[in-house]
């Protein structure tokens, strides 16, 4: 039997490496801190404190979290953050969409800088949710003020 088109964009585009909504979320997360090339220590510790507070990770163990996170960082590698982060949007359900967003956000503005390419992918990001840019632009002020301090 013959396979559709669409079956071939499937099957291309699938990848067993970000798997369901865990993964998705962290990834996005790992997309985050890494979107202006490196991952900065304070992003880095923003992105395992924000994880870790969450319901969503709470039945894993540390050894667990540790190998997602590795397996996430080497496809992240492999892959760029631009194809990585579109992977991981897919995972992310409706009601979690702008969660997703904010945290994103949190994280790139961990570091207290932002450059060309944070901004890059922060608006790469509103648009792969389909956040409106009012709602987004109230988002990225609120995070500022709470990154502030």
């Amino acid at each position: 039997m013959m396979s559709s088109d669409n079956d071939f964009f499937d099957d291309e585009f699938a990848d067993a490496s970000i798997d369901g909504l865990q993964d998705g979320f962290a990834a996005i997360m790992l997309a985050a801190s890494a979107s202006d090339g490196h991952i900065a220590e304070e992003e880095m510790s923003c992105l395992t404190t924000l994880l870790c507070r969450m319901n969503l990770y709470a039945e894993l163990s540390p050894s667990q979290f540790g190998s997602m996170m590795d397996r996430l960082a080497s496809e992240l590698d492999r892959s760029g953050v631009d194809e990585f982060v579109a992977k991981a949007v897919v995972a992310i359900p409706p009601d979690l969409v702008e969660t997703a967003y904010i945290n994103a956000v949190d994280v790139v503005l961990a570091d207290r800088t932002v450059d060309e390419a944070e901004k890059h992918f922060v608006e790469r990001l509103r648009n792969l949710f389909g956040i409106d840019i009012q709602r987004s632009n109230l988002i990225f002020q609120v995070m500022t003020a709470k990154n502030k301090g």
